[in-house]
């Protein structure tokens, strides 16, 4: 455990002194000053542990002690940047691509996500001889300037701020909240078209589209799962328009999905992007990430004559810590672990939701999964101020959970890969206790609704058997039900209630 060198309080005011306004805290008025961590848990200044159940950072759990003797040893031995000959730059890199469809041949390793996704611009633009950018509504991509450019997670904040006139906002592909819902005959080219409409109107004013920009699940915009089919659509449509496909898997790649490493695999074999970009996971916390293309963008990056350099990207220290993510991955098979986990996971989740009214929607692959709190099922009132209320109950119960999506009323499961079964049922069973307090607050009665619910299901359900057969095919994966998964035995069986006060709507 770190020894603790100030009072809590002390932390708090230098922090305020010394750190920019801007850079948040989680919990703000009440924020937890963590000392350590391992595997799933994060324990604060007291020796209190916290079941994590966010930090997609710490991919193959806090402080794993494979990743961190290999990067001490090789920090021992021999820290450079890559103009020099190493092997495990080479090592490594030929490790990553063996994950990768073949057509991703070619690695430039940086050191963040946000570095990752500027790099992926640089190449998509040179390689195209074009300058405009399709990004999704509600999009994260990164905090440089020519991310925020096309976040509008983040520019959407900023009312006096222009839209760059080279960037353009396709709709998310959100099948519960969004234009195109889950009762369309063909949600995936409906979502598709929108972006086919787009290329033309920049046409129609002189612009030429370079790429089209999307984590391969959104993780800020709401953990929303694209439609099978929408990717596909949408690369023929931007390759057509002489533009490429970018896949950020910044969130979610390295077999958080479970069923694929890769979360654009989830569209099916027959899509591969022109280039992926990862960050977070692939170094359980040491700042690293990588950008993979194909040889003929990295050839056309290289035609221009401009030499591209990274101080610390690609470093031996960096390359050794990536290796040995990859091989505890392997070797204590955490994407089947996120696969059994996840499912069980979401079954759990999907009782709670015949039982709380306030839950709208579950939705997530692996253990990537969001809860879309609402007030009202029909009409899909964002439930916000309970969705807070829930993560803030959650920390009093030492489990750290967060919220997001547009109306920041989605609760995010993003933990480390080691989350069990067990982790999955003491989250579950606190938000069960959690909502069923804060619906007996509001007075939100499951049975004054079920017959109008009822009846749209009944509508929504009619539709889907009419439904189209989507443009493009996709590969039958099979699935777990959550009949087929058995649940451990209970070993968090106390329940603890405690008053609570009505939450006020949006």
């Amino acid at each position: 455990m770190s020894a603790e060198r100030f009072e809590k309080k002390e932390t708090i005011d230098l922090r305020k002194k010394y750190i920019g306004p801007s850079c948040k805290i989680f919990f703000s008025h009440d924020p937890i000053k963590i000392v350590g961590a391992k595997g799933q848990y994060m324990y604060d200044e007291k020796g209190q542990h916290y079941l994590d159940c966010i930090n997609n950072v710490a991919h193959v759990g806090h402080c794993h002690p494979d990743v961190v003797k290999a990067g001490a040893q090789q920090m021992e031995l021999l820290n450079t940047n890559s103009r020099f000959l190493h092997d495990n730059l080479v090592l490594y890199a030929q490790r990553l691509q063996a994950t990768l469809p073949d057509k991703l041949a070619v690695c430039y390793f940086v050191n963040s996500g946000s570095e990752a996704n500027d790099l992926a611009l640089r190449l998509a633009r040179q390689y195209t001889g074009h300058k405009d950018i399709i990004t999704l509504e509600n999009a994260y991509h990164g905090h440089v300037s020519s991310l925020i450019d096309i976040s509008p997670y983040k520019f959407h904040q900023l009312s006096d701020t222009e839209q760059n006139q080279f960037v353009h906002v396709a709709s998310s592909p959100d099948v519960y909240r969004g234009k195109h819902r889950a009762d369309h005959p063909d949600p995936a080219s409906a979502y598709a078209d929108e972006v086919k409409d787009i290329i033309n109107k920049a046409h129609k004013k002189g612009g030429k589209i370079a790429a089209f920009i999307a984590e391969s699940l959104q993780s800020c915009g709401g953990q929303v799962i694209p439609p099978v089919g929408y990717f596909q659509q949408v690369a023929q449509h931007v390759r057509e328009a002489g533009g490429v496909f970018i896949a950020d898997e910044v969130q979610v790649g390295f077999g958080r999905v479970g069923s694929h490493f890769w979360a654009f695999q989830l569209q099916g074999e027959d899509f591969v992007p022109d280039i992926v970009t990862m960050g977070k996971p692939i170094g359980n916390g040491h700042p690293m990430s990588c950008v993979v293309t194909t040889k003929e963008v990295a050839e056309a990056f290289m035609s221009s004559g401009m030499e591209y350099f990274n101080t610390f990207g690609g470093n031996p220290v960096s390359c050794a810590i990536g290796l040995a993510v990859l091989d505890v991955i392997e070797k204590e098979d955490l994407q089947g672990n996120a696969l059994r986990v996840g499912q069980y996971l979401t079954s759990l989740l999907e009782k709670q939701k015949e039982k709380h009214l306030l839950i709208g929607d579950i939705r997530g692959r692996g253990l990537f999964v969001g809860v879309e709190l609402v007030r009202d099922r029909l009409k899909l009132t964002p439930a916000t101020a309970e969705a807070q209320e829930v993560i803030y109950r959650l920390k009093e119960q030492h489990i750290l959970l967060s919220a997001d999506g547009p109306h920041r009323n989605v609760l995010k499961f993003k933990p480390p890969m080691c989350f069990t079964t067990e982790d999955a049922e003491l989250v579950v069973e606190k938000i069960d206790v959690i909502l069923t307090e804060l619906e007996e607050a509001l007075d939100l009665k499951l049975n004054n609704t079920l017959a109008v619910e009822n009846e749209s299901n009944k509508r929504n359900w009619r539709a889907t058997q009419q439904r189209k057969p989507s443009r493009v095919s996709s590969t039958n994966q099979t699935k777990q039900t959550p009949q087929d998964i058995k649940p451990p035995v209970n070993k968090h069986k106390n329940r603890h209630r405690w008053h609570i006060s009505r939450v006020k709507g949006p």
